[in-house]
């Protein structure tokens, strides 16, 4: 091991003094390798098994590879959907003395895809424009942090399923940059800039036959505008109305929390006289029923999901007449009679396939189907089991995926 290795890390790991860093990433032996599905990238990466996990190497050079370190773990502490950081490793040599490019270390995101790998896999019509929702609500979230990403697109962007819908995740922030504030013109560059890498993106997957027909790659694209603008304006839009209208304050608050957002601040002006009143959001943080649902069960759930698993909460609330009850008692007892012994019933070889949360979405979504076919309520012991034989069962593992290239993804998913 060269003695001018320098690693670079909040909790460092002693296992990786054991990895081969004296020889380029993409020569490094399969034993090493974990297998799973990359997206694209201007640099080689390579999944790595380290210590009963995964981590992401990249090779990058040593100023870019410390700048993006720094930025993730900002965004970490900010809370912002992105990979975690785990370190940066320089003063790499072969051993004939070759100098070789230093490495950033992230983590692993589970049960997330490169949007590659989701088109290989699912052919729906509206994969596109589902993946362009999530994008959106990420975008917005950095820019109302203040970052500025520089290079938005969906290769630069992890998925994870959330209730049915995505949740998008920050992979590559070495070209972005963290302020304060951004101007309006920084975040309508950034918005072109994505929309134009979004066609990019599109007509190759259309080209490769892993679009359906039908797709306008040109309007999908360019809906990551529309999809941004209407979130920014809901979340940051100056409103007016009448001094006799003072609902209207809970009822903003009430949408912004609908969305997912908690209003922290709310500027309030009125004119003159008294008769119109202004309101603007000053500070909105994301994660509303993530968070709450986080108070009341200690379950991390993504936002959609937490959503679901509170609305399943609410039902069963009613269904066992305890609305004047204290919902903290309530939500323990739905976690310990409902939630919890749906998810571990689910057989051990099959829990790779999807995390909990999302099992127990999909559960109540097929029990949904179930009982629309059948014109009667079906038990959730029945639904469960007929989900985990018809549906899970023949799903593939989104934990870890065998196989690098799309086109084993592909023939692994079934008919």
């Amino acid at each position: 091991m060269p003695q001018s290795l320098q690693i670079t890390a909040a909790a460092p790991d002693p296992a990786l003094l054991d990895l081969p860093w004296h020889v380029p990433l993409e020569e490094w032996p399969e034993s090493h390798l974990a297998a799973l599905p990359r997206g694209i990238s201007r640099h080689v990466v390579r999944f790595v098994k380290l210590s009963g996990r995964v981590i992401a190497v990249k090779e990058i050079g040593e100023s870019v590879a410390y700048r993006e370190y720094a930025l993730l773990r900002d965004l970490n502490r900010l809370d912002v959907p992105s990979v975690e950081p785990v370190g940066v490793i320089t003063g790499r040599t072969s051993p004939d003395g070759e100098q070789l490019n230093s490495v950033l270390i992230t983590k692993h995101l589970k049960f997330s895809l490169p949007y590659r790998a989701l088109f290989s896999r699912y052919l729906a019509p509206d994969m596109a424009t589902r993946l362009i929702d999530a994008l959106a609500v990420l975008l917005v979230r950095l820019h109302l942090t203040g970052f500025y990403w520089g290079d938005v697109s969906l290769s630069n962007t992890l998925f994870r399923r959330d209730a049915g819908e995505f949740a998008a995740y920050l992979v590559d922030a070495e070209t972005g940059d963290l302020h304060d504030t951004l101007t309006k013109g920084q975040r309508e560059y950034d918005l072109e800039i994505a929309r134009v890498n979004i066609i990019g993106e599109l007509m190759d997957l259309a080209a490769g036959d892993l679009l359906v027909d039908d797709v306008d790659t040109v309007a999908v694209g360019e809906m990551i505008v529309q999809r941004y603008e209407e979130l920014w304006n809901e979340l940051t839009g100056a409103e007016e109305f009448g001094a006799a209208e003072r609902w209207r304050v809970a009822d903003r608050i009430q949408r912004l929390n609908e969305l997912g957002y908690d209003v922290g601040e709310l500027q309030m002006t009125t004119d003159v006289d008294g008769t119109t009143v202004q309101i603007q959001p000053k500070v909105v943080d994301a994660g509303h029923h993530h968070r709450r649902l986080m108070r009341l069960t200690g379950l991390d759930a993504g936002e959609n999901q937490a959503r679901r698993l509170l609305n399943d909460m609410d039902t069963y609330q009613a269904a066992t007449d305890q609305q004047g009850e204290d919902e903290e008692f309530v939500a323990h007892e739905w976690l310990s009679e409902v939630f919890e012994p749906t998810v571990r019933a689910v057989p051990r070889d099959l829990r790779g396939k999807l995390e909990p949360a999302e099992v127990y979405h999909e559960v109540l979504e097929h029990r949904w189907f179930m009982a629309q076919n059948a014109g009667h309520d079906i038990p959730l012991a029945d639904a469960l089991a007929s989900y985990v034989e018809n549906v899970l069962r023949h799903r593939p593992d989104e934990e870890a995926i065998l196989g690098l290239d799309t086109a084993t993804l592909a023939a692994i998913e079934p008919d």
